[in-house]
């Protein structure tokens, strides 16, 4: 009699091998969704203030001042200023370049500001880098008789350029007016430079650039 054979048996799939199918489709599904969350997180925009032009500390700031636009800001967005958190005594406490978004904290209230504006004539032409924005120091020569001037010393370190008047008419290139904001404790001693015929000279402090 011939032996019969005994019929072929389908090995069982290991069930480590059905979870780790089950894993990798979870993983995938999870990079879907991952994904998925960043592009709509991108896509997610709101309104905030950009300047419409450079604004200087202790300037008070209007909507003419700025502009608004939409952007995606994901978790920080409550670090920039809301379209709608204007308030109507806002002032610059900094400097915000052109088309910067406005910092929450770069606003203050006008009955705290900390700084002034006041004008100030160069007796010497002013670089040509200097202008809205510009970081300069105040340099004094007190008047110690006609036509006869001590050294000039820092009577301002730290003053920033609202505008700048040239006067170009003057021989050798001419002086300038500028419009400076300075710190409320050097109003005193710039006032006194400026009425007793000081020498009054503009220098952009290191790194400052128009």
């Amino acid at each position: 009699m011939s032996a019969v054979s005994d019929p072929v048996r389908t090995p069982r799939r290991a069930f480590w091998g059905d979870a780790r199918f089950f894993l990798g489709v979870l993983l995938v599904a999870a990079s879907v969704v991952g994904v998925w969350l960043v592009i709509s997180a991108a896509r997610h925009t709101a309104p905030v203030y950009a300047a419409a032009h450079t604004i200087v500390p202790g300037e008070a700031i209007g909507a003419g001042d700025l502009e608004v636009v939409d952007v995606a800001l994901g978790s920080v967005a409550g670090a920039y200023l809301a379209a709608d958190d204007l308030g109507a005594a806002a002032v610059a406490t900094r400097t915000i370049e052109e088309g910067e978004l406005v910092p929450s904290a770069s606003i203050g209230d006008a009955d705290s500001a900390r700084t002034t504006s006041v004008v100030v004539r160069s007796a010497v032409d002013v670089p040509a880098s200097v202008a809205a924005g510009t970081v300069v120091e105040l340099w004094a020569a007190p008047l110690l008789e006609r036509g006869v001037y001590d050294e000039p010393r820092i009577l301002v370190a730290d003053a920033t350029v609202v505008s700048v008047t040239r006067d170009e008419s003057m021989i050798g290139g001419g002086a300038a007016a500028l419009e400076l904001v300075i710190p409320r404790t050097d109003v005193s001693a710039t006032l006194a430079a400026m009425a007793d015929g000081s020498a009054l000279s503009i220098v952009p402090t290191t790194g400052a650039g128009s």
